[in-house]
């Protein structure tokens, strides 16, 4: 039986295998690519990383899987189907085995959504972006659009447009989602020019963003923005569809875990993005593997 399970092998993962081997606990890390670094490794260039400014996010992930492996992490390609709860044993069921475990650590991490129009997955690291706070320092006297009318969206236009020369949000619909107090500080933002009732109809360029094709839900009309990044902001979704009825969830399918990142479950934790928390960057989910490690221990040593 090993100490511990953990589920994914993205930052949080990694960091909490590294902690753990170095805790002296059997360790083991099962993730279905088979590629340590998790989605890192789609990432451009990693601006905001401490001591590592402009490190590539391909570079940043391999680096951090080198150290798990160097740090003697033992790796499981397998996809997990489901968690169950025996109390002092962890049943991780796979897809070709069931590995027991004292604890288990979900590091699963969130995808943000797509808009699945032409041109998003082809520039994608090219100008077409996820996280204005990651990718926005690239942006500074440049032209962007942000697309989406929540909070998210709001916030993101309002970053950009302290470093963008010029900012377009589009929101498809005639009023935000987000909180009145965001909105009314977007409005009264001079460079930020909102194009409501609006939807993207593609994402151009050759080897980086050139312009977005939108339309005007109401009057149907089209136009080419200029522009040199886009950033989307219609939310996001945690990977925990195999974790339904085991653990408590906010509505959106976050798993409800604090700094201790100790879950509904006692011996179940939950790392980096997959988990309710404020932000969701590199950083965050490198100290949640470490604290995850260190709550799993606690645990063991209480057993």
């Amino acid at each position: 039986m090993r100490d511990i399970v953990i589920i994914g092998a993205g930052p949080a993962g990694l960091s909490a295998g590294i902690y753990g081997k170095r805790a002296g606990l059997d360790t083991v890390i099962i993730d279905e690519s088979g590629i340590g670094g998790g989605q890192v490794l789609t990432t451009y260039d990693v601006d905001n990383y401490p001591g590592l400014p402009g490190i590539s996010g391909m570079e940043l992930g391999t680096k951090m899987h080198e150290h798990a492996i160097a740090a003697g992490v033992e790796f499981m390609e397998a996809r997990v189907q489901g968690i169950e709860d025996g109390g002092n044993v962890k049943y991780v069921k796979t897809s070709s085995e069931t590995v027991e475990a004292k604890t288990v650590i979900i590091a699963t991490g969130a995808v943000h959504n797509h808009l699945g129009i032409p041109g998003e997955e082809e520039l994608g690291g090219m100008g077409v972006s996820y996280c204005a706070t990651c990718d926005g320092a690239f942006f500074r006297k440049r032209v962007t659009a942000v697309i989406g009318g929540g909070d998210v969206a709001l916030e993101d236009a309002i970053f950009l447009a302290r470093g963008c020369s010029k900012v377009y949000l589009i929101h498809r619909r005639d009023e935000f989602r987000g909180a009145k107090k965001l909105a009314d500080i977007v409005k009264s933002t001079e460079n930020i020019e909102i194009l409501y009732d609006t939807v993207p109809d593609s994402i151009v360029g050759s080897d980086a963003v050139e312009g977005l094709n939108v339309h005007n839900v109401k009057t149907n009309e089209t136009k080419t923005l200029t522009l040199d990044g886009v950033f989307i902001a219609v939310g996001t979704h945690p990977v925990t569809e195999y974790l339904k009825g085991v653990l408590d969830m906010d509505e959106r399918g976050y798993i409800k875990a604090d700094e201790s990142c100790a879950t509904s479950v006692p011996g179940i934790f939950a790392a980096g993005d997959v988990r309710t928390k404020q932000l969701r960057q590199i950083v965050t989910a490198a100290s949640d593997g470490a604290n995850a490690v260190t709550s799993a221990e606690s645990y063991i040593n209480n057993l």
